[in-house]
Parts: C-alpha cells; structure tokens; sequence
C-alpha cells in the first residue's frame, strides 16, 4: 500500500505539471489517425473503411481476374500495375496503423496484424518467385472487418461467441485429435497386415494405409486405394460407421461451450495500448489493460501496476 501511494502521488505530481492542451497538442494526430483507421464511430473512420474494403474487395476481383488467361493477355498489364498500386496503399495504411497505436509489436503479432501483412508480402515475392502474387488472395480475410464498419453487432457477437467456444474447447480438440491419431495408426497398421500380401499396390506400406484409414474414417472415400480381401471389407465398413459417430464429436463439443457463451452486444472501440476490443457500450477504460479508450487529453489516466 505504501509503494502504491508513492506511485499515486508520482503520477498526480505528473499531470498537474502538464497543460492538457500540451498533451492534446504533442499527440492529437495520433489519437485521430488511431480514431480513422481502427475505428469506425467517427465519419472519417467510416469512410475510410468503406473505402479499405472497397479495395480489398477490387484486388481480390484482380487476382482472380488474372489467373484467367484470356483475360489477362487483353488487360493483364493494367491489372498488373493496377495491383502493384494497391499494395503500395496497403504497406503504407500497414505503417500508419504501426505509427497510430501505442505498442506496434503487439499489433504485429494480433491477428488482424499478421492477416495484413501476409497480405503485401507475396506481391513483393512475386519478384523473386513468378506467381506468388496468387498468395494475395489471403487478403480477402480482411474483409472480416465489414461487420464492425457496418456496425453489424449482432454478426460480432456471434463470431466471438465461435472464437471462444474454439478457444474453450481446445483441450478436449486436442484429445480428440490424438486419438484420431492413434486409431488410424492402429488400423493403417491392422491393413497392411490384412491386405498388404494381395494388394501392395494400395497398401504398400503403414503410411500408405493410414492414408486410407484416415480418408475412410472421414467418410470421405476417394476410391483411389480400397480393400480387396474379405476381412478387409469388413474391417473398412466398420471403420465407415465408426466415422459417422467420430465425425460428431468435435461439433459437438464446440456447440456445449457456444451455449455456455452469453450473447452480449460490443462497441468499435479498440485499445490503443494493448489492441483489445470488444467492450462493454458503456466502457470507459480497457478491460484488459485499463488504459482509457478515449482521447487521453481529455481524461489523462495511467494504470497502476504493482512494483
């Protein structure tokens, strides 16, 4: 409680010495470059969203467009300088997000963060390695951000609502998968013993019989390797059965956590210092890290952490 204090009394001490019009003057173009680009409560914010996914959508439409030859030998080499333009934008709007939050490194590393830039880096490969540019088309993910331009909260709301039933189901996923690991091993190996004599085509070797394993148990059935023996036959229809009950397992484990997760409606609001989104309405500080979400030039405030 005493060190507490101290700090109490060493940020007061700060403040009062500080004009808040100096705070407001140093780093206001931040805070509204931060208030354009992440957020969309402001006129400028969402025009300048729209105009993003407008954009996002126009390049996907190219890279597509171009993968199609009788397209691309009439247009290709406006598509091309067309595309470049457009990634140019993108690595400097990627800049102008590192420049306008608090903690870029954090920003990197978000999903939103990695999504854009793996977005721009396979133009610039397409450089070195022709066709690259293709990979481009991961762009298209950034147009998960039309339902908090749109003010969609609703559609907010449910898709964190499937993140977080992922995110708490992970452990049970996670056995699951294992035992789907272990029982096609199982019965790769249980093949190879029963077909590999009069069908080493097929079942070569134990890889090559999970491989089947796996896309019978996922009742998914190519046809390129199948049982020729009796005891096969039957051994690969019991596998098909057990597929279908498999199959389930994991949905259902997803939707116990989905109805376990309340519905609740969120705000655009994104914390400059840590990124975090999804507060309350009616927040006022980060629930995270408890930085203000507002200009801080209007209501300074700085968390206090325990030494």
């Amino acid at each position: 409680m005493v060190y507490s204090g101290k700090y109490l009394a060493k940020i007061k001490k700060f403040f009062e010495g500080r004009n808040p019009e100096q705070i407001k003057g140093t780093a206001r173009w931040k805070f509204e470059l931060h208030e354009i680009i992440f957020e969309s409560d402001t006129v400028k914010g969402k025009m300048f969203d729209v105009i993003l996914l407008f954009f996002i959508v126009l390049s996907t439409l190219i890279i597509m467009l171009e993968s199609v030859s009788g397209v691309n030998n009439k247009i290709g080499f406006w598509m091309y300088i067309l595309d470049w333009w457009i990634t140019i934008s993108f690595t400097v709007e990627y800049f102008l997000r590192l420049t306008s939050v608090k903690r870029p490194v954090k920003y990197m590393f978000s999903f939103y963060g990695i999504i854009d830039i793996l977005s721009i880096i396979p133009t610039y490969l397409s450089v070195f390695f022709i066709q690259s540019h293709y990979l481009a088309i991961i762009r298209i993910l950034r147009l998960l951000r039309v339902f908090r331009v749109l003010k969609m909260g609703n559609y907010i709301s449910e898709s964190n609502m499937i993140l977080v039933s992922l995110r708490n189901s992970k452990r049970k996923i996670f056995v699951f998968l294992y035992f789907i690991l272990l029982t096609t091993l199982i019965l790769g190996a249980l093949m190879y013993v029963v077909e590999g004599g009069q069908n080493k085509e097929g079942f070569s070797s134990i890889p090559q019989s999970m491989y089947w394993a796996i896309v019978t148990l996922t009742t998914v059935g190519y046809g390129d390797v199948a049982p020729a023996t009796v005891l096969g036959k039957i051994i690969a229809s019991g596998i098909m059965i057990l597929g279908y009950s498999i199959i389930s397992v994991p949905a259902g484990l997803v939707s116990v956590e989905y109805r376990r997760t309340k519905n609740q409606h969120k705000n655009t609001q994104v914390c400059r210092y840590c990124m975090a989104e999804n507060h309350e309405p009616d927040a006022i500080y980060c629930k995270h890290c408890g930085h203000i979400l507002n200009d801080p030039a209007e209501q300074p405030h700085t968390p206090v952490e325990n030494p």
